[in-house]
């Protein structure tokens, strides 16, 4: 399939179409470790969004945009609006509980082994940034690509 013409693109490297492939899941995994550490770290949905957007990029200029639709199989205006509820969502969790808006709130959850995770509102709203930012952004790069 290297060097073949599949529809307007073109495949020029084996390379690139390797590098890719093991590229893709390794930025993802890397993407949400991003997310996850963010609100106590450098990092968060912004960062963790854009790593995302960018392992797809890749994936787009070794193949087609059109494989890049096929590989998320969700419609990317769909995964704006869910990043935007799920930011709406983290504000409104405070108010809920007679606290201004965007207030943190926290719920603990022990796990197997006595193991206490503590997830928040803080969290939620970095995985709204995080949907909104990777959809955004791939929006914009995979319109440009299809324009040629």
């Amino acid at each position: 399939m290297v060097g073949q013409a599949v529809g307007r693109w073109r495949i020029y490297s084996v390379i690139l179409a390797s590098v890719a492939r093991a590229m893709l899941p390794l930025l993802l995994v890397f993407s949400l470790f991003l997310l996850w550490r963010g609100h106590n770290e450098p990092g968060g949905g912004f960062t963790g969004g854009l790593v995302a957007a960018a392992g797809f990029a890749l994936y787009a200029m070794a193949f087609q945009p059109r494989s890049v639709r096929r590989v998320i199989r969700v419609d990317l205006r769909t995964l704006m609006g869910a990043g935007l509820l799920c930011a709406a969502a983290a504000g409104v969790i405070g108010m809920a509980q007679n606290k201004p808006f965007m207030t943190g709130v926290w719920i603990s959850w022990q796990g197997p082994e006595g193991i206490a995770v503590e997830i928040g509102t803080p969290f939620l709203f970095d995985v709204g940034v995080y949907l909104v930012v990777f959809s955004v952004t791939l929006s914009i790069i995979l319109s440009k690509a299809e324009e040629r």
